[in-house]
């Protein structure tokens, strides 16, 4: 490019980006509104499948033809009305073939399109059939006769029907699901003969109001045979504003002691169900299920068995508990937008449907009626013009022969139109020499005797009004069958508690010092002893039941909860308990709980304080852990112990320093959390080195306690405790010399009470 190049924007259409690219989405959003996402109230379908149904008629796959390759309608429907993608077309004409998709198929599909458990398992195009469903003639059985406007396809070279005159509210009986541009629509499928049955009521009375259309639709009706457990008041509520939401639940009944799972919600897949139901049984979740089988077949396409184990449920209360957690029960968002007669998308309600849906088919049989009106004044136009014609035939064949122009002379001697005199000669000669007076007199009879019913009834309300209830009938009768989704008042489905649904095992929790922590089976085992990897020692313990709660601390004063049957077995050295909660940077674990919620545990840091504290105070659902124990800065919280009776237990603590101090549990005080009151007295830090509180522990009244430090081990009974009694706050006294640096301190129980414990 030289320098002198210069730029010549003339003629050129200049725009703001902005401007443009405001009206380019307004356009794209205003295409996927109203020719791709919502369905017409007309039909009750969108453009692809208007198309589908019309390329097949058109190609006569009508119910009585032979099967043909889908993939020869998808060319069809492409090349012809839809350029777009194959798939997505082709999955467009399965939906419509899936009988446990759409309530009333349009399409009768052989070969694989796809099952109940994978509805996208079905074969491709090049190897299935199709034809039209007869239900599809509700839709087509009109469209020749004047009943519909017709626009040009996308390349201009053919015509195609801008709507279906249905001649039933599919848009209600199928239902349809759609993503637009800033909307959205759900319709659920409704019975046909309720529907049929709302609309003549309508017809008779036009100011119906919603309970008595309901009085006809009690609610949808799915392609499945699972109960809607809507309360009425809600489906009520749905019908008025036109959103809502529809609940679904699974059929069983009780065979043997086992539950049999008959019907599934809609577009429920067996296979997940038993999927998320194997699921909840490996995370021992369900332990009062025993077995769990696919038992479907033919004959019957739905039966799931769960086998409960004897004595932990009664059938009703596990089926409660299933339908919350797994999809045996399904909710499904009721939103009735659509196109109406005016072009535009709307959210109507049950009233505006069927309303606007009479006004659509009364103007289609309006057009019908018209369109074969004209047809009999165009035939009784010509009849009258060949019987002038029989009764005039020499005259006629005369005038023929010898008559330059003998269209004109036919027109001026006989007073015909131009059309029936082209009638006239376009007629073969024997025809017309075959022709019978008596038959075109008779045809003229039947014809006028048409004439004037279709005259009436187009200028009669109540007679086009009488033909439409009549044909509703018709297609009610022959189209139409019982409800299939029965309406029924059910509790709300309760999950019970996952704690409930454990078994209470006895069982140890062991932490170590490295964090790791696991679960071993029964009281009896010494956690002290257990194998530790490298490195690694005992830290903690606690004894409880495999239903229970494991409650965790942490060094700032936190704690940390999490079910105890999910801890990992003593098998092997554990899993990091940091792994499972959102600790402080820096912070370790210092002790571990169990027991019953009122149960009292003392909690203290190592500058010297704490308080009594109720287990149900330190339960968190938060990873983050629960703010339990306000630490002074540089101090560390130590092992929380039990207490056996805040009525008579006694405190005992030690400092780093060897003393110990011994003094009744009812001088500190009971909290849900704090700082606490001081235990023992400890002195002012001294050139950075602190004194701290060792360990802790609660005495029951007359009990021992083996004292451990290091590799040593003191046992004091009751004279010697007695020794370091003091009162709360006070330095206490040296502990014998070698058991100075106490590590932790452990309550002796009498054989008795540790049973009981």
């Amino acid at each position: 490019m030289g320098k002198n190049t210069t730029f010549d924007f003339d003629g050129i259409e200049k725009q703001p980006l902005s401007q443009f690219t405001e009206k380019a989405y307004l356009e794209y959003s205003m295409y996927v509104i109203l020719d791709r996402a919502l369905p017409n109230i007309g039909d009750g379908l969108k453009p692809v499948q208007r198309r589908i149904v019309y390329a097949m008629s058109e190609l006569g796959l009508v119910a009585t033809a032979k099967y043909k390759k889908s993939a020869r309608t998808v060319g069809d429907v492409l090349g012809k009305f839809h350029p777009h993608g194959d798939s997505a077309c082709y999955e467009a004409m399965v939906l419509m073939a899936q009988p446990f998709s759409y309530r009333y198929p349009l399409i009768d599909g052989q070969g694989n399109w796809g099952s109940m458990d994978n509805p996208k398992s079905f074969a491709a195009m090049r190897y299935t059939e199709s034809r039209l469903a007869p239900y599809a003639q509700v839709l087509l059985q009109e469209v020749d006769q004047g009943t519909v406007d017709w626009t040009p396809n996308f390349d201009g070279t053919l015509e195609e029907p801008s709507i279906l005159p249905a001649r039933l509210p599919n848009v209600l009986l199928n239902g349809t699901t759609g993503i637009a541009v800033g909307m959205a629509t759900d319709i659920p499928p409704h019975n046909l003969r309720e529907v049929t049955q709302a609309c003549i009521h309508l017809l008779d009375n036009p100011e119906a109001s919603l309970a008595d259309l309901m009085k006809f639709i009690k609610g949808p009706d799915y392609p499945t045979f699972a109960e809607i457990i809507t309360p009425r008041n809600e489906i009520k509520q749905m019908y008025q504003t036109g959103n809502g939401s529809i609940r679904m639940r699974a059929r069983y009944e009780v065979e043997q002691g086992d539950i049999i799972i008959t019907a599934l919600p809609h577009q429920t897949s067996g296979d997940k169900v038993l999927e998320q139901l194997g699921a909840l049984i490996q995370a021992k979740k369900l332990p009062m299920i025993e077995d769990l089988r696919d038992e479907s077949d033919h004959e019957n396409p739905i039966r799931l068995v769960v086998s409960p184990r004897a004595g932990k449920l009664d059938a009703e209360e596990l089926m409660g508990h299933l339908f919350a957690v797994t999809d045996l029960e399904r909710t499904y968002r009721v939103n009735l937008n659509m196109i109406g007669n005016d072009g535009k998308p709307q959210v109507k309600n049950l009233q505006m449907i069927l309303s606007e849906w009479l006004e659509f088919r009364i103007q289609t049989v309006e057009r019908r009626l018209q369109y074969r009106l004209d047809k009999v004044n165009r035939r009784l136009h010509l009849l009258d013009g060949l019987l002038i014609a029989y009764l005039n035939l020499d005259e006629v064949i005369r005038i023929i022969r010898q008559e330059e122009n003998p269209k004109a002379v036919l027109m001026k001697r006989f007073k015909l139109t131009e059309e029936q005199t082209d009638y006239i000669l376009d007629t073969k000669l024997r025809q017309l020499a075959r022709l019978e007076e008596m038959k075109i007199r008779g045809e003229k009879d039947a014809l006028a005797a048409e004439k004037d019913d279709l005259e009436k009834t187009l200028k009669s309300k109540a007679r086009l009004k009488s033909l439409i209830k009549k044909e509703l009938q018709e297609d009610a009768d022959k189209y139409g069958d019982v409800r299939r989704s029965p309406i029924v008042k059910r509790d709300a489905a309760q999950a019970i508690e996952e704690t409930a649904l454990i078994t209470a095992e006895p069982l140890t929790v062991v932490l170590s010092k490295k964090g790791l922590v696991r679960s071993a089976k029964g009281h009896e085992v010494d956690p002290v002893t257990m194998g530790y990897k490298a490195g690694d020692s005992y830290h903690a313990s606690a004894k409880g039941k495999s239903n229970q709660l494991v409650i965790f601390m942490d060094s700032t004063g936190r704690t940390y909860s999490t079910p105890a049957h999910t801890l990992p077995s003593a098998r092997g050295h554990g899993e990091p308990i940091a792994a499972r909660f959102k600790p402080p940077a820096g912070a370790s674990f210092v002790g571990v709980m169990m027991g019953a919620p009122e149960d009292l545990f003392l909690v203290a840091s190592d500058a010297g304080y704490g308080f009594a504290c109720k287990l149900e105070d330190m339960i968190t659902r938060n990873k983050n852990g629960k703010s339990l124990l306000n630490v002074p800065k540089d101090a560390s919280a130590v092992a929380p112990v039990k207490i056996y009776d805040y009525e008579s237990d006694w405190i005992a603590a030690t400092s780093s320093d060897g003393n110990m101090l011994v003094f009744p549990l009812q001088e500190l005080p009971a909290m849900n959390k704090g700082k606490g009151n001081k235990i023992i007295g400890l002195p002012p830090a001294k050139g950075g080195k602190r004194e701290t509180m060792s360990a802790v522990v609660s005495i029951p009244s007359g009990e021992s306690i083996n004292v451990f430090a290091g590799n040593r081990t003191l046992e004091m009974d009751d004279p010697q405790l007695e020794e370091h009694v003091g009162e709360r706050g006070q330095r206490g006294l040296k502990l014998k010399k070698g058991y100075r640096q106490v590590e932790r301190m452990e309550v002796i129980l009498r054989p008795e009470e540790g049973a009981a414990e």
